[in-house]
């Protein structure tokens, strides 16, 4: 099978962006998008955006998101201004304003006159049961308008106890504040807090260097993928749990490894029923064709 691609980044996170109205992805397997995914012998990408018609009505398009492990996930901010840069530029459409069903949910996307992409990311989503989040007996204490907590049950070293606020953006994300990102225990944290008990379906994990009351840096581990250079949903998270803790004020610069993205929650006017808007690039690296193996 010859597959057409695109290959495209927001802010160094980086997609395989695949046409899926033009072109019958349904017999790929999950070796096969691993294959995709892989560094070395595939294409090379964080994750697989998969662009598909949508059954509803008043919605644009589809869209699935495949992690580099194979495994679909249910939301990604970054592939989402991709997105929109792909279907305009393939002429699939011609909107600046979009609107794109995601597992769950529908994304309002906008490509604005100075090139960067807006996404309406929708409602923080708080509650245990739809994180989800088991906290079970964890240490609790409460940091403004979120709790906080410590895992229990976890091999994250006891002399460096540690204290995770937990929302959804559509996928499940636990933010961490640290000192300093470049510091940060990264690589050692966050697999342990991903696949902890208390995550049923994982964890994106976020660790948080508050800058300013408007700027923040950020790195984050992604479920399924390791650490990539940015993640959309999570600068929100980071974003909304800072704002939360009465750290920072909306608009919050979010300076990840791979570029600056711009968070706006509307949180003091209209309380945690706000929207979060996410603004920021996305850009095409290159358009190729790979003949899929048979796994």
């Amino acid at each position: 099978m010859i597959l057409q691609f695109t290959k495209m980044h927001g802010c160094g996170n980086d997609f395989i962006v695949i046409d899926g109205i033009h072109q019958d992805l349904s017999q790929i397997n999950t070796a096969q998008w691993q294959f995709l995914a892989d560094r070395h012998f595939g294409i090379g990408a964080d994750q697989i955006l998969l662009v598909e018609n949508s059954s509803l009505k008043d919605v644009d398009f589809k869209y699935r998101i495949i992690n580099h492990d194979g495994t679909e996930v249910e939301q990604c901010g970054n592939g989402s201004r991709c997105f929109v840069r792909f279907v305009r530029e393939k002429a699939l459409s011609n909107k600046k304003l979009l609107r794109v069903e995601v597992r769950h949910t529908v994304l309002t996307l906008q490509e604005l006159d100075n090139g960067l992409v807006e996404v309406n990311m929708g409602k923080p989503i708080l509650t245990h049961q739809e994180i989800p989040f088991e906290p079970g007996h964890s240490p609790q204490k409460t940091s403004g308008h979120i709790d906080l907590y410590q895992l229990l049950d976890s091999p994250v070293p006891e002399k460096t106890p540690i204290w995770i606020s937990t929302l959804s953006m559509g996928n499940p994300h636990a933010v961490i504040i640290v000192d300093s990102c470049q510091d940060a225990p990264v690589l050692e944290y966050g697999p342990i807090i991903e696949h902890h008990p208390a995550f049923i379906k994982r964890v994106n994990v976020g660790f948080m260097e508050i800058l300013s009351r408007h700027e923040i840096n950020l790195r984050v581990f992604e479920r399924g993928s390791g650490e990539t250079l940015s993640c959309g949903t999570g600068a929100c998270a980071a974003a909304v749990s800072g704002v939360l803790q009465n750290l920072v004020d909306s608009p919050v610069t979010v300076n990840t490894r791979g570029g600056v993205l711009n968070i706006h929650w509307d949180f003091i006017n209209q309380g945690q029923s706000a929207e979060v808007f996410m603004t920021g690039p996305a850009k095409t690296v290159f358009d190729g064709k790979i003949s899929l193996p048979e796994i």
